[in-house]
């Protein structure tokens, strides 16, 4: 019985903090958190993922800083040049950009810069816009576990190591697989739903004059502060790949470093940040207004919440899942996968998901290959219509094209989510039977 209240409280939590969205979810994990320690849990704060949060912000603070700069407008600039190479090619060449962006970023947040151009591209080539603002908005969650710098790549990176599996091994399965599920997920979703012209939404909207017409390219000249402050946050992330390499065990050029890699990763961004402020003389309580640095803040909290509750409640019952999932999981590994895909859906964070039911995984007897190749599903954050940037594709998209039914599911990310996990998943063993 109280195993059931249990149950409820934990669910209860998470879909109250989903149906207010945003920040709330932190909120509601924290309220289950307390409601959990009222029925007789034990409640640390060591189960606060605070390495992950850590890292969060550190990153986050070095993209404001050079947002502010104007580094993110010269990305989109450059973003921009790319998509308008070919406008009848959105669909493959949306997603390469977002995916890209967020693999260099460790966010997902980077997406909403280029959503309106995504759609504006869309309609000059008279391409309907939900196909590549699916796949775009699909391929930023994505690239979460293929990016050198975000909290989930190396917060699995960290607990994989005692068991031979370093962090340059982890990227060289991530990277290939995630990038190449694309392409099909892309071919695919380019069939989905009416051609514009065909589709009666659009028809409608633009009878009412409630659709723009394509938005002519706006002259943008670089600013020499945008241009620093994205070489300085490359350099960053190559520092990063650079000294994680030297210290892993894989390599061992470095033995007991005096700095670990998730605080080296913190104190690069930091200083990258910093570097960024001197040199281009941005000022620095602007940061703070700054897109990025608010929707980053609330990821953390977000994070902080949600990964609590989790690791709370399967800590408490961690010998009883080992008793009833290890052999199932041994058996049947593939359906390590669907755990972390539902869980991922419900806590609305790689990093929450991974830092929740990974080490429960290993402990119970999960192969690292395994945990590797079912890594890309704890970005299946795309299931229930409410997360970030894909209700920002649904706001821009003036085509009515991007539309969430009245079943919740039915809208258009779900089909080609789950087709990029799935071909994620299988690419993942694929390379990582290779590499591991």
């Amino acid at each position: 019985m109280l195993l059931v209240l249990q149950l409820i409280i934990l669910f209860g939590a998470i879909v109250l903090g989903a149906r207010y969205g945003s920040i709330a979810i932190g909120f509601a994990g924290g309220l289950g958190v307390l409601l959990l320690g009222m029925t007789g849990m034990t409640v640390t704060a060591e189960d606060i993922p605070f390495d992950v949060i850590g890292i969060i912000m550190c990153v986050i603070a070095a993209i404001s800083a050079m947002q502010l700069a104007g580094g993110m407008d010269y990305l989109v600039y450059l973003a921009e040049k790319f998509l308008r190479r070919d406008p009848k090619r959105i669909t493959l060449y949306a997603p390469i950009v977002t995916w890209l962006m967020t693999v260099l970023a460790g966010t997902g947040h980077t997406a909403f810069s280029t959503l309106p151009v995504i759609v504006e591209v869309a309609k000059e080539g008279k391409v309907r816009p939900s196909r590549p603002l699916s796949v775009a908005v699909i391929a930023s969650q994505m690239a979460i576990v293929a990016s050198p710098i975000s909290a989930a790549v190396v917060f699995l990176a960290g607990i994989l190591e005692p068991l031979g599996v370093g962090y340059l091994q982890l990227l060289g399965v991530m990277i290939p697989a995630t990038f190449l599920a694309i392409f099909p997920t892309a071919w695919i979703a380019n069939r989905m739903g009416k051609d514009l012209a065909d589709d009666p939404v659009y028809q409608k909207r633009m009878a009412d004059g409630l659709v723009r017409p394509p938005a002519s390219e706006v002259g943008y000249e670089p600013t020499r502060a945008a241009k620093t402050s994205v070489s300085v946050f490359l350099l960053a992330i190559v520092v990063v790949m650079i000294y994680a390499t030297l210290i892993s065990e894989q390599v061992g050029l470095i033995a007991d470093p005096t700095i670990p890699r998730n605080e080296a990763i913190m104190a690069i961004m930091l200083a990258a940040a910093t570097i960024i402020v001197v040199v281009t003389k941005i000022p620095s309580a602007e940061i703070l207004g700054t897109q990025v640095f608010r929707s980053g803040m609330s990821a953390c909290v977000c994070v902080l919440g949600v990964a609590w509750l989790g690791t709370t409640f399967i800590n408490h019952y961690i010998q009883d899942i080992q008793n009833i999932s290890g052999t199932v999981l041994q058996s049947q590994p593939w359906l390590l996968a669907v755990v972390l895909f539902f869980a991922a859906s419900l806590l609305y964070s790689q990093a929450a998901t991974a830092k929740a039911l990974m080490p429960a995984a290993l402990a119970i007897g999960v192969s690292p290959l395994t945990a590797v190749a079912a890594f890309p599903a704890v970005s299946a954050l795309f299931v229930l219509p409410t997360y970030p940037t894909l209700l920002a594709a649904v706001e821009m998209d003036d085509t009515g094209s991007t539309r969430i039914g009245k079943y919740v599911f039915d809208h258009p990310f779900i089909v080609p989510g789950v087709i990029c996990i799935a071909l994620s998943v299988l690419l993942s063993y694929a390379f990582g039977a290779v590499l591991i």
